[in-house]
């Protein structure tokens, strides 16, 4: 493999680095990603399989925490990781190795597993959390990018993470031992995913306010206007005497129906300006029955907020709400395309 691309390090002067003088072209940047690349594929091919597939199963059979521990830019990794399970319903905590040796390990029991990150496996605040964590009883797993490290001597499962150097030109920033580290901890909680099978249903549950949450688990009714908000009016009702009812509830329609309460069909504002386009004065002796579109999308409420949105979308052209009946066609709500992007859809 070529030598990394070099970089001027003069900082003699406080002037040093100026528009003027500092510059990063193209090629540089794609001999980057192309070096990092590299790297993380000596990572993938050299990795030991028997020894992640021996840590996943650890932690799926574990009863208790899953507590991941590192200190700098491998405890940023190590939070993440540990986010990354919890948003799978696996319990899992992120121990801070200092406030650990300050109270936090009472949090530790033997029910639990500690997994403690660190590239060097020398970190000294981890060395000295490790005889604690022992006394709690709980099965501790170093996961490094060194064969033979302290830190491996004493724990009771080790997982090398192959690293072959970092894509800093002095192999000192912690870049690429960050990046597999991080590869290596999202994968794993893929697989402890697809082990415990969990539904799309039950990972939306945990993501209740995000995007992914909002359209696995909000239904037509939970987000549809209904009773006093419905513009409601007659077949018989005349057109112009519904002009208020039209534009006050904010749905850009009037829903017909009949003495049932079951839906007749719809009549928009665009249907409006059509009407008076085509009528001219003979608007106002028209009723809304004679002018209503008596084939409206419609949609019922148990379906989902999402499958709306597509039913407005679909050709031959979009809509901006849909009519909601229940299974004896009566009229029970409307769901609008404002009220599906106002609740995060």
């Amino acid at each position: 493999m070529g030598s990394l691309p070099t970089f001027s390090t003069d900082l003699s002067s406080k002037h040093a680095l100026t528009p003027e003088t500092t510059h990063i072209d193209e090629t540089t940047l794609i001999s980057l990603f192309k070096s990092q690349q590299n790297h993380l594929n000596f990572f993938f091919n050299n990795i030991d399989h028997s020894q992640t597939l021996s840590f996943t199963r650890l932690l799926l059979a574990t009863s208790g925490t899953v507590f991941f521990t590192g200190v700098g830019k491998s405890g940023f990794v190590a939070h993440k990781i540990s986010q990354t399970l919890v948003s799978l319903g696996i319990r899992s905590q992120f121990l801070s190795p200092v406030d650990a040796l300050h109270g936090d390990i009472g949090i530790v029991s033997a029910a639990d597993v500690l997994v403690l990150l660190s590239k060097s496996g020398a970190t000294d605040e981890l060395l000295r959390l490790v005889p604690c964590a022992r006394a709690k009883g709980a099965e501790l797993v170093a996961v490094v990018s060194t064969e033979g490290s302290a830190l491996a001597a004493v724990c009771d499962l080790t997982v090398v993470l192959p690293l072959e150097r970092e894509l800093c030109p002095f192999n000192l920033a912690p870049v690429t031992s960050t990046a597999i580290q991080m590869v290596f901890g999202d994968t794993v909680a893929i697989a402890l995913m697809g082990a415990r099978n969990l539904s799309k249903e039950e990972y939306a549950g945990n993501h209740p306010a995000g995007k992914i949450g909002k359209s696995l688990i909000f239904k037509v009714k939970d987000v549809m206007k209904k009773e006093d908000e419905l513009p409601i009016c007659r077949e018989s009702d005349l057109i112009m005497d519904q002009l208020v009812e039209l534009t006050s509830k904010g749905c850009g329609c009037l829903l017909v129906v009949d003495d049932n309460h079951r839906l007749i069909g719809t009549f928009t504002d665009g249907d409006l300006r059509r009407t008076l386009k085509a009528s001219g004065d003979a608007i106002f002796k028209l009723t809304v029955g004679e002018m209503c579109n008596r084939k409206p999308r419609i949609i019922g409420p148990d379906a989902m907020a999402v499958e709306a949105m597509k039913k407005m979308e679909a050709p031959p052209s979009p809509v901006q709400f849909l009519p909601v009946i229940n299974d004896d066609c009566i009229l029970i709500g409307i769901v609008t395309l404002h009220g599906l992007v106002s609740a995060g859809l």
